[in-house]
């Protein structure tokens, strides 16, 4: 089984489609790398905020870091964030 899934966030942005399929994503894959297409955004300080929402909705088993305009999540099976 793969360890890492791919997902796009295009200009339609952060919407709850996009986290319902992150979710699946990671009933599959231990790692997901989210990329971040140019219509959507090209500004570093946004790229972090969009980071944490996309953490807050997932949940505290989770943790990310940002690659270019890549974000790599990682789901830990114990809660890593307080």
């Amino acid at each position: 089984m793969p360890s890492i899934g791919n997902v796009q966030i295009g200009k339609n942005g952060l919407t709850d489609n996009f986290i319902g399929t992150l979710k699946t994503h990671f009933k599959k894959y231990d790692n997901v790398k989210v990329s971040l297409l140019k219509s959507f955004t090209r500004d570093k300080k946004e790229l972090r905020e969009i980071t944490q929402k996309i953490l807050d909705e997932l949940g505290k088993n989770y943790t990310a870091k940002t690659i270019g305009y890549k974000i790599a999540i990682k789901k830990w099976r114990k809660n890593i964030r307080e």
